[in-house]
């Protein structure tokens, strides 16, 4: 077949895919964060496994672990978004007066009224809060359906054991694919592990930071810079707009500055200099590749799927690219990194 039909073929077919799991995004999202979550705590039932621990033990531990962890995050995020809805009302009467002192700046610099309106339309601090709760809201509302992901993690639980043992025995037969997947899994924990350990490092800097500049809701912001530290390229810049909008209305434009000034402060230092050393290659996406699986799977499903962008993109380059040997080429397009000779 030509391979122009073929390409055309493969996009029409991811694109149908992709849509059809938007379609069904509810059911998709939990089930991958429960796969990413099961993925993460595998070291638990090895280490349990090594020692000759039951097998009830060796699902019970990670299970319970995982439930912890989920109803702990859902707790305060909950708490953390209802805090933050009934606090941004408050602030209308310092909005109001902060647009009236910018208007009267901008006229005595001479610039017009109907520049100053336009300027005014695409500029809310509440707006900007509002990405926050979108975020938090969308992460919740995975969390409101806690039944379904601990039903899931029970079951992937139960089925770990005999799992591991199955792509064991498979290796001299789909030697490809077995490879593929276990370094999909490796990837995804070390990435996880990671980005968690600085994400909660950001986070508690982060906090201190808040709560010294006197910033309202420090915890709240704390948490949204773990979550948004998951989120490649842009994690960031969206976790720091709410926290400087709110800085810009509780204290003025000094106290957004400091905000501004301890957030890239702390971000450089941790995330430019000390994270690429401790994380290396365990990603293997090129930085565009990155951006893309990031929009992809925002689109996709969602908030969560911001979250999720890299284990998902990590995923789909185990199964359609490193499981097939004569696809080296493109893994190395992926990567941005020449193939091995």
């Amino acid at each position: 077949m030509p391979r122009a039909l073929i390409i055309l073929v493969g996009i029409a077919g991811a694109v149908i895919l992709l849509f059809g799991i938007r379609e069904v995004s509810s059911i998709v999202g939990p089930f991958v964060l429960a796969l990413v979550l099961v993925i993460a705590v595998s070291p638990v039932r090895t280490w349990l496994a090594a020692r000759r621990a039951p097998i009830w033990v060796q699902v019970a531990v990670p299970f319970l672990i995982l439930v912890m962890v989920l109803l702990a995050m859902a707790g305060v995020l909950t708490i953390s978004a209802v805090q933050l809805g009934s606090l941004v009302p408050s602030y209308t009467r310092e909005f109001q007066a902060l647009l009236v002192d910018a208007q009267n700046f901008a006229v005595a610099k001479g610039v017009s009224n109907e520049q100053l309106d336009r300027a005014i339309e695409s500029f809310d601090p509440q707006r900007i809060i509002g990405i926050a709760q979108s975020l938090l809201g969308g992460v919740i509302g995975v969390f409101s359906g806690l039944f379904l992901i601990v039903v899931l993690l029970l079951a992937m639980c139960l089925d770990a054991p005999a799992t591991a043992r199955i792509l064991s025995t498979s290796e001299d037969r789909r030697p490809a694919v077995v490879t593929a997947l276990d370094t999909f899994a490796h990837k995804t924990r070390r990435y996880l592990i990671v980005s968690t350990v600085f994400g909660l490092i950001n986070a508690v800097l982060n906090v201190l930071a808040l709560t010294v500049i006197g910033v309202p809701l420090p915890l709240l912001w704390g948490v949204l810079a773990l979550i948004a530290n998951y989120i490649p390229n842009i994690g960031f810049v969206l976790s720091l707009m709410p926290p400087a909008a709110l800085a810009l209305l509780d204290g003025g434009v000094k106290q957004m500055l400091l905000v501004i000034a301890a957030y890239t402060a702390i971000n450089v230092v941790t995330q430019s200099f000390i994270l690429p050393k401790f994380l290396g290659d365990a990603v293997g996406l090129s930085t565009t590749m990155t951006f893309i699986s990031l929009i992809v799977w925002t689109f996709v499903l969602g908030p969560l799927g911001a979250v999720l962008a890299i284990p998902l993109s990590l995923l789909t380059k185990a199964l359609l690219i490193d499981s097939d040997p004569a696809a080296k080429w493109a893994a190395a397009l992926v990567s941005n990194r020449p193939p091995p000779p």
